[in-house]
Parts: C-alpha cells; sequence; structure tokens
C-alpha cells in the first residue's frame, strides 16, 4: 500500500496583503461571477484528482491502493469558497479519497481567513470530515494590518477565533507575524495573550519577510513607513515571541511552529521529513520519492488558473515534472529536515541514501557540535541552532558537494 498526503491550493482571494507571494487571483465581488469561477474550479480539481490519485496508485502497487495520511486545503484564501463551496469540494473528496480506517486521512485541514470564516463555512468543514483549521490571524492590529492591506476587520478576529474554539475545540491553529509595520515587541505580546485566551493547539509565528517582487518590497525599497520593521527588528520580536509561546506551554518543533503536546502538524511533518505528498490546483507542487534508488520527481503545476477556470476551452493543465537526482534530494533532505527539531528522519535517510547522516556530513556536525548548536541526542539542531540555520545549510551544502 502506497502512502501520500495530499494539498489542494485554492487561488482566490478577495484582497491581496502586501508582503505575500503566493500564487492567488482576484475573486470578483459579483456573487454570480464568483460562484461559477468556484464552482468550475472544484469540479475541475476533482477531475484533475481523481487521474492524480489514479495515476499514483498504479505507481506504486499493482493494486492501486494508498492511504492519505493527511490532507491540507490552502491558498489564497480557501474560506471564500463559503459553506457551499467548501461543502462541495468536501464531498467531491469523500468520493475519491481512500475510505477505510487504515486509509483515510488523520489529520485533515483547512486554512481560513477570520472574515470568510463564518459559522456556516465551519459546520460545512466540520461536517465534510475537517478536524482541524488554520486561522490566518496575522495581527490584532488594525493600523499594522492596514499598512500591509490585510483584509478583514481585526473587531471580528475575536468572534471568529470563539467560533472556530467551539467547533474545532482543541485542533486548531492560528498564524502570527512578527515585525509587520506600526509593531513593536509589545504589540507582539499583546497579540499572543489575545491568542492563547482562546487556546488554540497549534501557533505558527513568522518572521515578516520581504520578498522580492512584493509591493512591501517595493515600499522599503522606497523607504516608505510602510515598509514593515528592519529584519533585525523583525528577529528581535519575533525571539521575544518565540520566548512567549514557549513559556506558555506551546514547544517550537520547527522554525515558525509551535505546538502543545501531541499538536504538531502531521501534514507539515511530512514535507519536512521528505515523505511523499501529491499536490493538486493552480502552482500546486507535489514530490513523489523512489527509497530504493535515492531519487525523486517533483510535479508542479503552472502558476494559471486559467485552465482550472475555463475548462472548456480545452487547453491542458499544465504540469512541470523536475527529476530529483541523488545529490539534489540528499540536499533537499537536509533543507527540510533540519528545519524541525527532531532533524532529517535517520532511518530513511540511511535507506535512500545507503549511508547514514553522521557519515554524509561528518565535518559539518562536528563544527556545530562544537558550537554548542547541535543536540546531544538526536541529528538535529538545538532551539538556538534554529536561528542559524542557514549558515548551518551553507556548511551541509558544501561538504555534500564535494564528499
Amino acid at each position: 500500500m502506497g502512502n501520500c498526503s495530499l494539498y489542494i491550493h485554492i487561488p482566490f482571494c478577495v484582497s491581496f496583503c502586501d508582503y505575500c507571494d503566493f500564487y492567488s487571483v482576484w475573486l470578483p465581488a459579483d456573487s454570480k461571477t464568483a460562484d461559477r469561477l468556484i464552482n468550475t474550479y472544484i469540479d475541475t480539481l476533482l477531475a484533475e484528482g481523481e487521474r492524480l490519485l489514479q495515476k499514483f496508485g498504479a505507481a506504486v502497487n499493482t493494486a492501486g491502493l494508498i492511504s492519505v495520511p493527511s490532507v491540507y486545503i490552502g491558498g489564497g484564501t480557501p474560506s471564500v469558497l463559503g459553506a457551499a463551496g467548501i461543502g462541495r469540494l468536501l464531498r467531491g473528496l469523500a468520493a475519491l479519497l481512500p475510505s477505510t480506517p487504515q486509509q483515510k486521512p488523520l489529520e485533515f485541514t483547512v486554512e481560513a481567513n477570520p472574515e470568510s470564516a463564518d459559522r456556516a463555512f465551519l459546520a460545512a468543514c466540520r461536517e465534510g470530515g475537517v478536524n482541524r483549521i488554520s486561522l490566518g490571524v496575522q495581527s490584532f492590529c488594525d493600523a499594522s494590518r492596514r499598512l500591509v492591506h490585510r483584509s478583514g476587520d481585526a473587531a471580528l478576529i475575536p468572534e471568529r477565533l470563539r467560533l472556530v474554539s467551539e467547533i474545532f475545540e482543541g485542533n486548531f491553529s492560528a498564524d502570527l507575524i512578527a515585525g509587520l509595520p506600526a509593531q513593536n515587541e509589545a504589540a507582539l505580546m499583546g497579540d499572543i495573550e489575545k491568542l492563547l485566551s482562546y487556546q488554540p493547539a497549534h501557533v505558527s509565528l513568522y518572521a515578516l519577510t520581504v520578498e522580492e517582487g512584493t509591493p512591501l518590497a517595493e515600499a522599503r525599497a522606497a523607504g516608505g513607513h510602510c515598509g514593515g520593521s528592519s529584519a533585525d527588528e523583525a528577529d528581535r520580536i519575533w525571539i521575544a515571541g518565540r520566548d512567549a509561546l514557549e513559556q506558555a506551554g506551546y514547544g517550537q518543533y520547527e522554525v515558525s511552529n509551535f505546538a502543545l503536546p501531541g499538536k504538531r502538524s502531521a501534514h507539515n511533518i511530512r514535507y519536512w521529513r521528505m515523505e511523499n505528498w501529491l499536490g493538486l490546483g493552480a502552482a500546486a507542487s507535489g514530490s513523489i520519492f523512489d527509497d530504493e534508488a535515492g531519487t525523486g520527481r517533483r510535479f508542479t503545476y503552472a502558476a494559471d488558473a486559467g485552465p482550472w477556470v475555463n475548462p472548456e476551452a480545452g487547453e491542458a493543465i499544465p504540469v512541470d515534472v523536475e527529476e530529483l537526482d541523488r545529490l539534489t534530494l540528499m540536499k533537499e533532505t537536509f533543507l527540510m529536515g533540519f528545519r524541525y527539531i527532531e532533524g532529517p528522519d535517520p532511518a530513511l535517510f540511511k535507506k535512500r541514501f545507503g549511508l547514514t547522516i553522521e557519515r554524509a556530513l561528518p565535518e559539518t556536525l562536528a563544527k556545530w557540535r562544537g558550537r554548542g548548536l547541535l543536540q546531544a541526542e538526536k541529528i538535529a539542531l538545538t532551539k538556538e541552532g534554529l536561528l542559524f540555520l542557514d549558515p548551518f545549510l551553507i556548511d551541509a551544502f558544501g561538504e555534500a558537494e564535494h564528499s
């Protein structure tokens, strides 16, 4: 039986945040046009999903059986689908995904924004088998939200957090950003205190990253006040937030992710451990690995929603296929695995590459262990070591390339 998670990308947004570089498209305000786009996109998703699951199943064994341990619906803004749209998608997925207890998803997450995560949407998620919501709070401060053109009124966030905590009690996540414009350390501490009063199981705390080509990058280049904190200031604010979350019982288990005991994101751990996942939707990407050969193959749909919302045009959905050779896959294993507090999976690494991580990186591990930034009992960075992930990876990549 094959084992493969599923990521589904919903590209629609009603507005665009200045810091975001994810692929998204504007959802028209006209409800009839929006409904047509949503329904067509979902129908195309389901048709393509059936083809994808059958292809993968046939590739892994003659019976074509796969298990799907986790599903994650992200975006964009999946909650703009509304109750009717998410219900349509979830019913279609239920008909496609394995349904036996041994095969069906144990974790099923949907991302939502507060302004569109109303009771009807959340109830439709729950009824459709979703057992985890990830709510994009980002900030409770209206000034910060306005300066980066984040949609929604901060005054609505507490109501939506109450709804999420009621419908998904003990199993929801929320995102915050450190280093936003008009934000200082005290403001982030206030955001964390407010958020934790609703008892999320999981918190993602991101340091504001200014991505090239975004409006935020342009504002910073122009010296505008809306360019956000400097990188050093954002990092300082983030570290204060990290410490506050840990003191509240949310253990850091990845660079930007914190969870109560037993509440880590199973889906994201599959990315960090480089385990099979399929991507579905415009700009979605998936990777399938050959554990015996130490190679892999990545499938990425073009960042173009056109073929998904206009299937009658007969245009094929373009997919880029990238072959991952042994060195590339090994480097990606380091890139993803050392983000995770447990480090790369040592058994899987040895199975794929025929050697241990210690043999692959003797000099790098010795150097960073000497600095006290590697854990004593596992091949993984310490909490402080995660702050130096980039220079660690430079060392690891260099050693891998010359070994």
